[in-house]
Formats: structure tokens, sequence, C-alpha cells
């Protein structure tokens, strides 16, 4: 990329702080898994016997597609571009009452709610942390022209 493109600032200069690129590989891991669980669900919908086949498809589809929320919020991030946060905080947001929901089950579902809560926390921990939000070069309230 040339610096027409990705204009540098003092805010975002210098090396990417770690806690940016560990919230990226995060919203990267969560958007893998929902692609992930995308196939699964439309693999399991041609070859094995689902009460409703339509609906299985429509939600394998629904899910990758989902996946590009987080998919390019972590690509952002990387790059270090200020827009790519949002994405990301929305992703952790969302996932927070699927995790409550897999909690909240019976069975096999409580490992994956606790994963995907614990993945939550630590993104969004990340992700609001000052350090990350100098790199994406994002001021807070009262602080535009500064």
């Amino acid at each position: 990329m040339s610096s027409e493109q990705t204009p540098t600032t003092a805010a975002t200069a210098g090396p990417r702080p770690r806690r940016l690129t560990y919230a990226a590989a995060l919203a990267a891991l969560e958007g893998l898994a929902l692609v992930a669980g995308g196939i699964w669900m439309l693999v399991l919908a041609v070859t094995g016997d689902p009460d409703d086949r339509q609906q299985a498809v429509t939600g394998g589809i629904t899910l990758i597609v989902l996946a590009l929320l987080p998919l390019l919020a972590a690509r952002g991030l990387l790059a270090r571009r200020s827009w790519s946060r949002g994405p990301a905080v929305v992703t952790q947001i969302m996932a927070l009452p699927v995790a409550y929901s897999l909690l909240t089950s019976d069975g096999s579902g409580i490992p994956v709610g606790i994963a995907l809560a614990a993945v939550a926390v630590a993104s969004l921990v990340l992700l609001i942390n000052a350090e990350t939000t100098r790199a994406l070069g994002i001021r807070g309230p009262g602080r535009a022209g500064k």
C-alpha cells in the first residue's frame, strides 16, 4: 500500500501494538469459527437427514455471511483502520447473548459457551484498551481537534 492510501499520523506511526494484533486474531478466529459452522450445517443439510433441509441450508448460508463482519473487522484492525473497531465491538456484543444461551443449555453447549464468552470478553477488553484506541487513531470525546 502506498502512503496515499494509508495516512500515517503520530498515533498510528510505529509498530502495531500486540493488543491490537491479539484483538484482530480473536476476531478472525470468531469469523473462521462461523465459516466452519456454516459449512458444517451445509454439509449436514446435504448429506444428513435434517428435520428441515431448507432451514439447515439457510442457517449455514447465514453463518457464512455473518462471518464476514468479524473477518473484515480483523483485516481492518491489522491494517490499523479506525472504522474496524466498531464492527469488532459489535461482533463481541452479539457473541455474549449467544454464549449465555449456550451456558444455560444442557450438555455439550456449555464448554462452547465458556470459550465464546471468554473470547468475547477478552476481545472487548483488548478493543477498548487505550493503547488500541491510540493505535487506531481514535480520539475520545472532546478531543477531536487535538
